[in-house]
């Protein structure tokens, strides 16, 4: 029986480790291949390539369950008797509705390297198969639960990327696991279902990561808490240091509050700047909204711990609206605690109700509503109101617009000293969305949309527009059109310039007066309201080449 084993990618950089694996263990025992597609491609190529198989076995997702399930029927209508096999999370939990798909044959649910080996090994008598999915000629539907467990030490050795092309490694997001499972039971999270957590052989891992430091670029982490266990935290940190190269980044899923102080030093003492990006999950500051959905978590500690790393590590920082018991004041309050830190990425998540999850389960009880297609994002609950959800998306929006993608970091970070961050990006959000819609504006426009927003809404504050205009002014290579504040002529600009011994000739320079001193504001946050002049130097290429400060008389 010739195999496919393939998956749709949510993008073109991401790597699915799960079909790598599987081929790795099982290309000795049957004629298999393997390959990746994205959910952008078209569905009539992919199942056109897919349909030369006699077996497709297809990874699935909760970003890619609507299109995979496309792409299978079109395989049939190909190919009527190729065999369509679904593995992965989104098939695992509430799967009737699948399986009685007519283009759909097998099933496997759960962790998949046990069921898939002794279904192609036994194909076509499937009886015996652990936790598959099958149904009959009268389309009887059939289900083979059993406890299994998979030794990770069958990894050993292996290296699931060696069939990889360096190219492809180097230019995509590689995944690399080094334990199983989660010691924590978030009601809203799959992995709080297996709370076993479990590792592969640790010179494997170090097998595995130095392959991908060598060839790849971006390595991320699939741990869902790699800092459980202190000593291996830092003997992979330690490796790391050994054998990484310039281009590497590495990517890690970390609980804050837990982190071990020796990791803090270690971290501080011995880390690059930049070398480590890590992922930190805080959901709600709320801790009722904890507690009712058995999350462990203390924000004070958690706070601290990313104080002591933020100037060595980039953060990236969750929370998810929608939690039971999170009212509207609550989420305003945990958002603007978790701003207050200033993460260089801050990701607003909207409570999705995984199939399989607690939450999911219990749903009527908090009065939730949400879509019942993937990816079964909250409506509203007793909680919050479809109108207060839909206020919060618009607010998601022009985070990822001005925070997330850096075009107003200096505007949002003065607002959020001087009002309420929550509110204004509420209102800005709306405003955005009724002047511009989600999609297709200019960066120009971004900054229209934001200057138009404040001076409406904060008429007399001035400083607010000049931050404004100092994020317009930054985000160019090269000198942009004049944008709210007044630049000195020429004759006038190039006089200070050499008065303080700048080069005129080597680029361009805008200069304007703001009315606070930008370098203090910068160095330490605190705003002296005075009068200078702020000059931008542009070379034409990448960020302006300098900022600079005159003070005025």
């Amino acid at each position: 029986m010739k195999i496919l084993l393939t998956t749709l990618n949510a993008k073109y950089i991401h790597l699915n480790l799960a079909i790598r694996l599987l081929y790795d263990l099982n290309k000795e025992h049957a004629d298999i291949d393997w390959k990746e597609f994205t959910i952008k491609e078209q569905a009539d190529d992919i199942a056109e390539y897919m349909a030369r198989y006699e077996l497709v076995a297809l990874s699935c997702y909760i970003w890619n369950i609507t299109q995979t399930l496309v792409v299978a029927e079109k395989i049939k209508q190909l190919n009527p008797t190729c065999k369509i096999l679904l593995g992965g999370p989104e098939v695992s939990y509430e799967f009737q509705d699948i399986i009685a798909l007519p283009y759909i044959d097998y099933i496997i649910t759960g962790e998949g390297e046990v069921p898939f080996s002794t279904f192609i090994k036994n194909y076509p008598s499937v009886n015996e198969v652990p936790n598959l999915v099958w149904k009959d000629a009268n389309h009887a539907i059939f289900y083979n639960p059993q406890k299994v467990d998979f030794s990770l030490l069958e990894y050993e050795h292996r290296n699931p990327y060696i069939y990889d092309q360096d190219s492809d490694l180097y230019n995509k997001v590689a995944y690399i696991e080094t334990s199983r499972g989660c010691p924590y039971k978030c009601e809203f999270c799959l992995a709080s279902l297996d709370n076993k957590v479990r590792y592969l052989p640790t010179e494997t891992i170090k097998q595995q990561l130095l392959y991908l430091m060598q060839r790849g670029r971006v390595i991320k982490f699939l741990d869902r808490t790699f800092n459980v266990k202190k000593d291996f935290t830092i003997e992979i940190f330690k490796f790391i240091l050994e054998h990484y190269q310039p281009q590497n980044v590495f990517q890690f899923e970390i609980t804050a509050d837990i982190v071990h102080p020796d990791i803090i030093a270690f971290i501080n003492e011995q880390v690059p700047k930049g070398l480590f990006r890590f992922e930190i999950g805080i959901q709600t500051v709320n801790q009722q909204a904890n507690l009712e959905v058995k999350r462990k978590q203390n924000f004070d500690k958690t706070a601290g711990v990313i104080r002591q790393l933020q100037d060595k590590i980039e953060m990236h920082l969750d929370l998810i609206v929608g939690l039971p018991l999170d009212y509207i004041q609550d989420i305003k309050y945990s958002f603007e605690e978790v701003f207050n830190l200033y993460p260089p990425e801050l990701q607003l998540g909207f409570l999705k109700f995984l199939k399989g999850t607690p939450i999911r389960e219990r749903y009527e009880q908090y009065g939730y509503e949400f879509d019942p297609a993937p990816p079964y994002q909250l409506i509203k609950s007793n909680f919050l109101s479809a109108e207060a959800l839909t206020s919060i998306t618009h607010l998601e929006h022009v985070l990822e617009l001005y925070w997330n993608k850096k075009r107003a970091i200096h505007t949002l970070t003065y607002v959020h000293q001087q009002y309420s961050i929550f509110d204004f990006l509420c209102g800005l959000g709306s405003y955005f969305i009724e002047t511009y819609g989600p999609i297709h504006f200019t960066l120009t426009q971004q900054y229209e949309a934001l200057r138009a927003y404040c001076l409406k809404t904060y008429p007399e504050d001035i400083v607010l527009q000049e931050f404004i205009a100092i994020d317009y002014y930054l985000q160019h290579s090269v000198k942009p059109k004049a944008f709210i504040l007044e630049e000195l002529d020429k004759k006038e600009k190039n006089k200070l310039l050499e008065e303080h011994q700048y080069n005129i000739h080597q680029g361009r320079y805008f200069i304007a007066t703001i009315h606070f001193d930008w370098q203090r504001y910068c160095a330490t946050k605190e705003l002296i309201q005075t009068s200078h002049y702020l000059g931008i130097h542009y070379q034409g290429t990448g960020v302006p080449a300098s900022v600079l400060q005159i003070k005025r008389g």
